[in-house]
This record gives structure tokens, C-alpha cells and sequence, in this order.
């Protein structure tokens, strides 16, 4: 059993209705933070992707099905909510976090996400790597060390190629104001939001430092319906 296999029976379990409450609102907080998304968004199903690499990982969803996984999938737990995000530049199986410095070798990558690594030259990228020792490391790059899987969590999320300079300018402000990864992580994908709802908008107008924390950045948030009385 390898980790994505795991993360892929925890988000399969979030489809529950007895659990739908809870997701729902922990969507409703993702929202608050990067901006809304509904089905008939183009966007609808890389941010979903993106919901649920957050509620795997720093959400922690699995502790609240944990029961029912198997002893397998348990293992991958812990190692799933201390995984690694940030915004990462891919040199082939090298991913750099231009964010905090990490160097991370990854071995382990769902199909699509290779295809879109493969093209993402250029491109900066907000994604989750987790790693861990895994006694069945079948599928692993060759060379890889025996048992030691770093993968890439589904989910990633792929900033525009015109975006990288005014990224750039966005990071400097937010190391100056001492903001934390997901602070600063979020407000990227509020700033993606933005410009992907805007028609002939340049990168440089959604991508600005001003707008880095959820209430300065004017991207519309799906607030969660009040419970009839």
C-alpha cells in the first residue's frame, strides 16, 4: 500500500453523506482563504483537487475516518499531515521551493501530474510532498533509495508562466511582514483566482503584495448558507 493509494481512499471516504456537514465546511474555510469555486467554473475540479490535498494533509480529514481505513492506510497518517508544501520549481524529478529553500527528489507521482511537470517549465507550482519509508517502493524512479518515498500529493496547483516575476516581487514582501507558508501560499491562489475570473487582466495586476491577506484581496468567497430556524 503506498501513500497515494492512501490519500486517494481518504478523499473516496469524504463523499460519505453522514460526512457531507464536515466537508462541507471545511470547503467553506478553503474558500475563505483562496477563493471560490463552484461546478461550472473552469477551474472547478483543479481546486477541488486542491480542497482535498488541503483536508488530507493540514486538514487532518483522515483522523476523522480513520476507522475506517485499513492498518495500511493508518501508516500513512502521520506522514500525510507533516508533508511539505511549497511553491516549487520543477527541475525533472527536482522540486525547488522557491519559498523556503527545500530541495526535495520526488519518486513518486500520479500520471497526471507527470504529464503536467513534464510541461511546467517556467511555471512555479503550489504543491505537497510527503515522505516517508515504504517497505513495497515498487514504481519508484530507478536509483531511487530503496524504501524512501517522497510523492507528490494531487492537487497541485500551477501558477501562470507570465506570473513568475510579479510572484517574485509578492514573496520579498511577504518574507518582510514575516507571513507563514499557508498565509502566503493562500494568498497566491486567491491571486490565481483572480486573474483566471478576469477577462484581459495581466499578471501583474492580479499578482500584487497589497493583496496577500483575504480581506484585502476583493476575490468573491462562497459563504456557507445559515441553518433554517
Amino acid at each position: 500500500m503506498r501513500v497515494l493509494d492512501a490519500f486517494a481512499r481518504i478523499v473516496q471516504l469524504g463523499g460519505d453523506p453522514a460526512r457531507m456537514a464536515r466537508v462541507a465546511a471545511m470547503r467553506s474555510r478553503f474558500e475563505e482563504r483562496t477563493g471560490a469555486f463552484a461546478p461550472d467554473d473552469d477551474w472547478f475540479e483543479e481546486r477541488s483537487r486542491a480542497f482535498w490535498c488541503h483536508a488530507v494533509t493540514r486538514g487532518r480529514f483522515g483522523r476523522e475516518v480513520e476507522e475506517a481505513l485499513t492498518a495500511e492506510e493508518r501508516r500513512w497518517l502521520v506522514p500525510l499531515e507533516r508533508a511539505h508544501r511549497g511553491l516549487f520549481r520543477a527541475e525533472e524529478d527536482l522540486l525547488v521551493d522557491v519559498w523556503s529553500g527545500a530541495e526535495l527528489v520526488v519518486n513518486l507521482v500520479e500520471e497526471s501530474s507527470r504529464a503536467e511537470l513534464d510541461a511546467a517549465a517556467g511555471q512555479l507550482l503550489d504543491g505537497t510532498v510527503v515522505g516517508s519509508f515504504d517497505p513495497d517502493p515498487a514504481g519508484q524512479s530507478p536509483g531511487s533509495e530503496s524504501g524512501l518515498v517522497m510523492a507528490l500529493v494531487p492537487g497541485a496547483i500551477f501558477h501562470p508562466r507570465d506570473a513568475t516575476a510579479s510572484i517574485e516581487v509578492v514573496l520579498a514582501a511577504a518574507r518582510a511582514r514575516e507571513l507563514s507558508t499557508d498565509d502566503v501560499l493562500d494568498g497566491l491562489l486567491r491571486m490565481e483566482r483572480m486573474l483566471r475570473s478576469l477577462s484581459r487582466v495581466k499578471a501583474a495586476y492580479a499578482y500584487r503584495p497589497e493583496t496577500l491577506m483575504p480581506q484585502s484581496a476583493g476575490v468573491p468567497v462562497r459563504r456557507a448558507a445559515r441553518p433554517s430556524t
